[in-house]
C-alpha cells in the first residue's frame, strides 16, 4: 500500500467511525447533537491546539522523523497531533451532520479548500510572479475581494474571534490595501494620543466614555503590536501566565507567617511581588 493509498484510508476510517457514531444504534449523545451544540466542543479543540503549539517551544530544537520514534522528551509533539487529530474531528462531525442534511460531505469541504487554494495562490499554480510574502498577501486579498464582491474587507472577520485577535486581523487586513502607517512611529503616538484622551474621559467620570476611550487604547496597542511584529493575543497569554506565576509566590509568601493574605500591608505584597519579578529571571 503507497503512502496516498495509507492516507486515504486513515481519512477514510475516521469518516466512517463518526458517520457509525451518528447512525440509528449509534451512541445516543452523538445523536443528539447538533451544529450549535458542538460549536463550543470546536472552539475549545481550536483553543486546545493553540496551546499544544505552544508547548512545542522552539520548534528549530526538534528532531525531526515520525512522531513514534520521538522519546519521552518530546511529549509534546505526539500532544500536538493528538490535538490535530481531535481538531480534525470536529471538521468530520460537522461534515457528517451537514451530509444527513444532504447538503454537503467531507468531500466537497476538501475538495472546496484545495480549489481556493489554487486560485488564490497564481504565483505557483499559474503564470503571477511574487517578490517576497508580502506581495503574496496583498494578491491574496485582491483575489478574496473579487471573490466576494459587494462585501466589505472586514466583512469576513468572525464577530467571535477575541477581540485583540479581531483587532490585529482588521489591521492586517486595512494594510494590504495601503491603509497604514508608513513606520512604527505613527502607532507609537496614536498610543499616546489615546491615553490622553482616556485621561481626559476619566477627569469627566462619563463611564461610557471612559469605556469608548478605553476601548480606543486597547486598539491602538493592536496596532503597535502588528508593527513590531508580534501577536497581541500571545503577548497578554504569556502576560497573564506571568502574573499567575508570580501571584503564587506572592500567595506563598504570604501563607509563611501565618497571616491571612488580607492581613498583609500593600507594602508587604508589593515587597513579595519584586521578590516573585527577581525570581522569574
Amino acid at each position: 500500500m503507497t503512502v496516498k493509498d495509507q492516507r486515504a484510508r486513515a481519512v477514510e476510517q475516521l469518516v466512517e467511525t463518526v458517520h457509525r457514531l451518528l447512525a440509528p444504534g449509534g451512541c445516543p449523545w452523538d445523536r443528539e447533537q447538533t451544529f450549535a451544540s458542538m460549536k463550543r466542543y470546536l472552539a475549545e479543540e481550536s483553543s486546545e491546539v493553540c496551546d499544544a503549539i505552544d508547548a512545542l517551544g522552539d520548534e528549530a530544537t526538534r528532531p525531526q522523523g515520525p512522531a513514534t520514534t520521538l522519546g519521552r522528551e518530546d511529549r509534546p509533539v505526539l500532544e500536538f497531533r493528538e490535538e490535530l487529530g481531535d481538531l480534525l474531528m470536529q471538521v468530520v462531525f460537522h461534515s457528517a451532520l451537514a451530509s444527513d442534511r444532504g447538503w454537503f460531505d467531507l468531500d466537497d469541504v476538501s475538495a472546496g479548500i484545495a480549489s481556493k487554494l489554487v486560485r488564490r495562490h497564481p504565483h505557483v499554480f499559474g503564470d503571477v510572479s511574487v517578490a517576497n510574502s508580502s506581495e503574496v498577501l496583498a494578491n491574496w486579498e485582491d483575489i478574496k475581494k473579487k471573490e466576494k464582491q459587494g462585501r466589505g474587507l472586514l466583512a469576513g472577520l468572525p464577530r467571535s474571534l477575541p477581540a485583540l485577535r479581531w483587532a490585529q486581523r482588521a489591521g492586517e487586513k486595512c494594510s494590504h490595501v495601503g491603509f497604514d502607517w508608513p513606520d512604527i512611529e505613527g502607532p507609537r503616538a496614536k498610543v499616546d494620543e489615546e491615553l490622553a484622551e482616556l485621561d481626559e474621559a476619566r477627569a469627566s467620570n462619563d463611564r461610557a466614555a471612559i469605556e469608548h476611550e478605553l476601548g480606543d487604547v486597547l486598539f491602538s496597542l493592536c496596532n503597535l503590536a502588528r508593527k513590531l511584529e508580534l501577536d497581541p493575543e500571545d503577548a497578554l497569554r504569556k502576560a497573564n501566565a506571568r502574573f499567575a506565576s508570580r501571584f503564587e509566590v506572592v500567595e506563598r509568601r504570604a501563607s509563611e507567617d501565618g497571616r491571612s493574605f488580607r492581613d498583609h500591608s500593600l507594602a508587604e505584597l508589593d515587597g513579595y511581588w519584586n521578590e516573585a519579578k527577581r525570581e522569574g529571571r
